[in-house]
């Protein structure tokens, strides 16, 4: 089955706040370094912006479009120093539009994300749409245009146009913002709803906030880097299945045909969004939104309004406790971009010399940012970094420590404590270590574990189910109220435990709900180990950690 990563929401260097060297080679160039097979043109709105896509692009029988010369794009990115680079990403005509227009009695400030399926269309469009406002003054233009009246223009476009409500929980410019956005789709889109089958999460939030609230369920949950430079595309992107087209791409989304479907996402880790907890920048509060909500929401240091973060009014929304993947839809994996974990390691920014270095030379050695970050072996990252494929371990077992963002602030996912990354800078061989404890192919002596009744049992990692005596079999098997159990030194507490997180597993148990705590790192290291040699290095394990680390 042929798969392909898809990133849908970018921007030129004609929109606000974006680098100014962006091209579409070098688009093209970044997204080759990312492992992107699909991205979109961006700001196709804008006539300058637009006549650089027609110069530069071609249009192709499935509905994408490739450079007209792909020569030479190892140079649009010159760190790269030489590394050889193909230019496998096609493009899709995509732009955002920012609606701020008042309904309600409520001024309301919605970002939408609009396809089209050529040129011809994107043409008709920008004709319709100038007749609103300015377009040239914006890549992404602000127009006093109602959600709902953008929609039907779309629809009346193209048949094959499509509109998905972009980033729908950031506080200020989107559907279900605390600010200014509404409390339903219906509310924003009116008798034209059914024409919304996809919903853009934003980085500030993931699918499991977004399974919180039944509503959604019957819409496919997209994510897109929603990049203002080439270094961040990717940060979250789609995967598909099939071969890549226009209407592969919403035939996939709208779960219409065969030979191809839409397969999840890749996801910040949602803590890393800069708005994901309420807060107040200026004064440098941040509060969870329980804390807030005592505060009725109100700055406690200078009075003023906080600004309400995506946790927050995702829960104001919700109707379940839990969340609940609805049947059908696609799981996600969260990642950390490779250069904020290489800037970690080597404690140099992110966007340094060094890092770019060794980024040059992974991508050379493996193909793309996301092969590293989710399919490379371990052991092929270990002559690279040994730290570094300790980190990505840890990434890949959703062992990372999360300082969140709020305000307008982004956050900061990391995978070593602080004194582990003092180790790791002053050169001390903690990393080492640790992977040789945690690499679960390295040789390790039996553990004797003596049984409730004294026997000794052999606790051989593979068969970490077997031969319970009858207390231990009591411990596994009891609840679901909360359950306390009390063993003395010997009596298989580790096992016990171990035998009873993966009895929740093999029954459903969603792994993410699971946290496994003890008092000190090798237990929770040979936790750890006993999962993956019995679920594999590939599959989502519970966190097993100690209390200081999940304090800290």
């Amino acid at each position: 089955m042929k798969l392909f990563y898809a990133d849908l929401h970018i921007h030129s260097r004609f929109s606000r706040a974006t680098s100014k060297g962006l091209s579409l080679r070098k688009l093209a160039a970044w997204a080759g370094l990312k492992g992107l097979d699909v991205l979109a043109t961006s700001d196709f709105t804008h006539p300058e912006w637009l006549q650089e896509i027609e110069d530069t692009l071609e249009q192709e029988e499935n509905g994408l479009f490739r450079l007209r010369d792909a020569s030479g794009l190892d140079q649009e990115i010159p760190w790269l120093q030489g590394t050889p680079l193909q230019c496998r990403t096609r493009f899709m005509l995509g732009t955002e539009i920012s609606s701020i227009y008042k309904r309600g009695g409520v001024v309301r400030k919605v970002h939408n994300l609009v396809f089209m399926p050529s040129l011809d269309a994107a043409r008709k469009f920008n004709t319709r749409l100038a007749q609103v406002g300015n377009l040239a003054a914006d890549g992404r233009p602000i127009l006093g245009l109602d959600s709902r009246d953008l929609l039907e223009m779309v629809l009346e476009t193209d048949p094959g146009a499509a509109l998905v409500p972009a980033h729908i929980w950031t506080p200020w410019f989107s559907m279900f913002g605390s600010k200014s956005g509404f409390d339903s789709i219906e509310e924003c889109f009116g008798a034209l709803s059914k024409e919304i089958f996809a919903l853009e999460t934003g980085l500030s939030s993931d699918p499991d906030m977004n399974w919180l609230w039944s509503a959604l369920d019957g819409f496919r949950l997209i994510s897109n880097s929603d990049a203002h430079s080439g270094e961040k595309l990717a940060r979250e992107a789609n995967i598909f299945s099939g071969e890549p087209g226009y209407e592969t791409i919403f035939k996939a989304l709208k779960n219409e045909g065969l030979g191809h479907a839409f397969l999840g996402t890749v996801e910040f880790f949602p803590e890393e969004g800069k708005y994901h907890l309420d807060g107040h920048r200026k004064c440098g509060i941040v509060l969870d939104p329980r804390e807030s909500q005592k505060l009725g929401s109100i700055c406690p240091v200078c009075g003023k309004p906080l600004t309400v973060g995506v946790l927050n009014r995702i829960m104001s929304l919700a109707d379940r406790e839990q969340p609940e993947q609805p049947k059908g839809s696609p799981g996600f994996t969260s990642l950390i971009p490779l250069p904020e974990m290489l800037s970690e390691i080597l404690n140099v920014g992110p966007r340094t010399k060094t890092v770019f270095g060794l980024y040059a030379k992974l991508v050379h050695g493996f193909g793309s940012e996301l092969a590293v970050l989710q399919h490379v072996p371990l052991e092929s990252l270990r002559p690279y970094s040994k730290a570094l494929a300790e980190g990505i371990r840890r990434m890949r077992h959703r062992e990372v420590y999360r300082d969140p963002g709020f305000d307008g602030q982004f956050g900061r996912i990391s995978v070593f404590t602080r004194a582990e990354q003092k180790e790791l800078h002053h050169g001390r061989s903690l990393i080492e270590k640790d992977m040789r404890k945690a690499d679960p192919g390295s040789p390790r002596p039996a553990t004797g574990l003596q049984t409730a009744s004294g026997a000794e049992k052999t606790d051989h990692p593979d068969q970490p189910e077997t031969n319970f005596n009858p207390a231990q079999e009591e411990a596994l098997t009891a609840g679901p109220n909360p359950v306390l159990v009390v063993a003395g030194p010997g009596t298989g507490k580790t096992r016990t435990l171990i035998g009873r997180v993966i009895r929740l597993l093999k029954k459903g148990t969603n792994p993410r709900h699971i946290l496994i705590l003890t008092f000190t790192r090798a237990a929770a290291r040979e936790l750890q180990d006993r999962l993956v040699a019995v679920f594999g290095q590939a599959q989502a394990l519970p966190r097993a950690d100690t209390l200081h680390a999940l304090a800290y």
